[in-house]
Parts: C-alpha cells; structure tokens; sequence
C-alpha cells in the first residue's frame, strides 16, 4: 500500500479521526507507534514513518502507545468492502481464522498458497498472515487483560497464543510492559453480568446516525433472535467455540458492547462481527460527500449524516431471511420465520440467554434441512428454495461467510432455483459488504425514489444512480428511509 507522507503528516499534524485505521504512524525517536489522532505532540519529520498495518510497525520494532491505543482504532474501511484476496483474508483473520486452523487453512479457504498469500499481504499490508494474527492477539490479550479478573494463563490461550511464555513475550515486546504490569491500575473487571461477560467500547469513523441503524434493525428483529430495548440492540450468535449474545449500544464515540461468552477464545470473532453487523468501520464522510452531490439526496444527508449499511453475522441466515421476504412484506416474513424458528428450537439449544431475554442465534443450515415441512409457514416453492439454500451451504457447495469469494459466491446463488436478481442483490450488500450495488427493482427502494421526486421505474432509476458511485448501497438504505 502506497501512503503518501506529506499526506499522512498533514493528517497527523491536524490530528484528522478520520484517517485512524487506515495507517499508523511510527515515531523512531521515541519507538512506538501512534493512531493519526494521537493528542501527543506532533513528532518531526525526519523521525516519523508511516506503516499500513500495526503488524508492520510492530514489525519494525515499535510499541504501542500507552496513550492513544491504535489498537483500539476503528479498522480500515476497505476491508469490509473490497472483494479481492486480500480483503477476504483481512476479514478472516479479524474472524480468528489464523488462531484456529494456521496459515495453512487461511490459504485454504483463500485456494491459494501460503507462499503467494505471504507475498501479497507483505507487499499490501507490510506484514504477513501470521504477524496480523498475532497484532490481534495482543489486542485481544490487552482488553482481557484490563476488563476482566481471568488468570494470565488463561488469557494466554483464550487471545490464541500458544504459551504462555509467547503470551508474555508478545504483550511486552508490543505494550511496553508485562501483562501484570498492564493490569495493574484497572479496577471494576469482569462486568456485573458474572463469567464470560465483557463490556468493551467499539470505535467508530463519526458521525453515525443511531436512530437509523436502530430503526433498521428494529423493523427486521426476529423474536427469540434479535431485540431492539431501550436503545440497545441485542441478539444471540454462534460463534466457533460456542453461543453467545451481544448487546449493542450506540453512544458518543463509540458503541458499548456487552458480551456474554460460552468461550473467551471466542472474544475476537465477536468483536469482528458485531463491527460488520454494524458497519463501524465505514468511512461516512467520504460516502455522505457523494451522495449529498445528488441535490435529491442533500437534504436527506444533511439531516441524517452517518447512515449506516447494517451488514450480516450469519450469511445463511440472511439468505433465509432474505427468501422469505420475496413478494412479502417484511413483517409477514418475521411472522413465517418465527414460526420456522419455533420449529427448530431443540432440548441441546444452549445459546438461549434468560439475562438477554431468552435470545439464541439463527439455526443452522443442518437444523434448518432437518426442519418439517410443517415449519415452513410459506409456498411450497419458497420452502424447496431455502431447503436447496441449506443443502448447498452445509454440504459445502456456498460460501456465504465474509471471506467467501464474492463472485463465485453470487454465481453458485444464481444456480439455486428461486434465488433471483433481487436475492442476489440484497446478499451482495448485506451479506458480502458490497457497498455500489443498485436495488432499484426493489418496491421500498422505488417507493423512496418517488418521495424524494426520483424516478420510480427502475431502469430510469438505474441511469440516475450512476452518480452514486461507488456507494450505491448507502443510497439504497437512505432510499428504504424515505420510503
């Protein structure tokens, strides 16, 4: 990745939140790296780098800075969007893939190499697979580290280190001092929800518009799933090791996200996904920029700057989702997949929370195949499409995980009979983070089009979302908003 510096040292100079993530800036005098919006003093020129990844600083010898956390920083907006190799890796090692199955089963899942992968995350990112794993397992180990009351040993290998003499070597050589050491000084550990709770801040790129994102979710929450209470999103996962339920809070500068854990391993991959499901890593300047060129769409982001694009944590769920909603209003496809979902409830469910209001995560692909035909509430040939839907993505025919290969992944739902356009479509943005898709069949997205004074036909329509470029997703949801 090429970062011009006088770029970068403008952006560092004005302390610019905006460029957080997307590089880090490495201070040789001082041997540590820093966020752009560090509040320290401006470092002079011939004493500053600047690196793509806190792999690659850390890489050059350089710690963190105690004072700034560029840990914590919100990540690159291109990892969620981009659909080449790298970003796909990039989700994947957010996702814990590295810690769970190594280099050789990131390679895998990517069909290429683990050499040609090295090479091309060392020549985008300046650090190979496993130098990003292990920048994420220090991350992980700190937030265990100052937020809960687990042993050091168990820290160690629930953030997917190996030993716990790596452990320490790995959270000294890049915070500065011994995991007791960064403990030390952080009191009101181990949140009041008891064992396996975290509260953690999720960072994001401002400004971000809660009351859009909760609507959002709102309006599609499954009962016994998801929830929208008093501010708060919550809902059940299922994450490798285990269940889990999340509650997401949206406030100033953050997002206050508390976990509750079956596995601490699982720590990572919930963090990852809950900053996709909520798009916090979006740049929304640079997105309302051009939409607000559109004087139709001005207004609009002049009152509501920050609208999200609310993605997935389960891709077949969203497929399922997304089936059932064909030719149906959103809320009778809550009543159908409640219905679904009651059917496939069993006695070995342990991902029900009572502390989270009952909630569990979306059956599997296996449960749903399993599912009698008295569960599917819906035509018979909406029911053989998400039967075929389940059959493909647990025999291992369909990715529809986040670093699936987007195309390939749009060409197999294609070929499921029943799976059209719009199905299509409406996976590409939410479920693969697609962010220039046009929806304009699609009778929400037509129906904002005519109260804002667009087009209504979708092909006039079409023409007219060219000057959305490259967001045309986020002109979809503004566009579901106005209707």
């Amino acid at each position: 990745m090429e970062l011009d510096f006088e770029r970068c040292y403008r952006a560092v100079d004005s302390r610019d939140q905006r460029f957080d993530g997307w590089f880090y800036t490495g201070v040789t005098s001082t041997g540590i790296y820093c966020r752009p919006s560090c509040p320290a003093i401006t470092p002079k020129r011939q004493n500053v780098r600047f690196f793509p990844s806190a792999a690659a600083a850390q890489g050059a010898g350089l710690r963190a800075c105690r004072r700034c956390r560029p840990d914590a920083a919100p990540g690159s907006p291109q990892w969620d969007v981009r659909a080449d190799v790298v970003g796909r890796a990039m989700r994947l090692i957010a996702d814990g893939v590295v810690d769970r199955d190594g280099v050789p089963g990131l390679a895998g899942r990517l069909g290429y190499t683990e050499r040609h992968l090295h090479r091309m995350l060392q020549a985008e990112l300046g650090a190979g697979p496993l130098a990003l794993a292990r920048a994420q397992r220090a991350q992980t180990a700190r937030v265990l580290i100052e937020t809960t009351d687990l042993g050091l040993a168990e820290i160690a290998f629930a953030a997917g280190f190996g030993s716990v003499r790596q452990f320490n070597a790995t959270v000294r050589e890049i915070y500065g001092a011994a995991p007791s050491e960064l403990r030390a000084g952080h009191t009101g550990r181990a949140a009041a929800g008891g064992a396996g709770t975290l509260t953690l801040r999720l960072a994001y790129r401002p400004p971000l518009h809660p009351g859009a994102l909760l609507d959002f979710l709102a309006l599609r929450a499954l009962p016994g799933v998801e929830m929208v209470r008093d501010g708060t999103y919550h809902r059940g996962l299922r994450l490798p090791h285990g269940p889990a339920t999340v509650g997401l809070t949206p406030s100033d500068g953050h997002v206050a996200a508390t976990l509750r854990l079956a596995d601490m391993r699982d720590l990572a991959p919930a963090v990852a996904r809950c900053r996709r499901l909520l798009d916090l890593d979006a740049d929304p300047v640079a997105v309302d920029a051009t939409l607000a060129a559109d004087p139709a769409l001005a207004q609009l982001v002049t009152a509501e700057p920050g609208v999200r694009l609310p993605h997935a944590v389960d891709g077949f769920e969203l497929a399922v989702r997304a089936v059932a909603t064909q030719q149906v209003s959103v809320r009778s496809a809550r009543t159908t997949l409640t219905h679904l979902l009651a059917a496939t409830r069993s006695p070995d469910d342990t991902g029900a929370d009572e502390r989270a209001g009952g909630l569990r995560a979306f059956p599997s692909a296996e449960a749903v195949l399993a599912a009698p035909d008295t569960a599917f509430r819906m035509p018979g040939a909406r029911r053989d499409t998400i039967r075929a839907l389940a059959r493909a993505v647990a025999g291992g025919e369909l990715n529809l995980e986040p670093g699936a290969d987007r195309e390939e992944a749009l060409r197999r739902l294609d070929a499921v009979p029943g799976v059209g356009p719009w199905t299509t479509g409406y996976l590409a943005i939410r479920a693969f983070g697609d962010p220039d898709v046009a929806l304009t069949t699609d009778l929400g997205v037509r129906r904002g089009a005519a109260a804002l004074g667009l087009p209504r036909d979708p092909k006039t329509l079409l023409a007219h979302a060219e000057r959305w470029r490259p967001w045309r997703s986020y002109a979809t949801i503004r566009l579901w908003r106005a209707a």
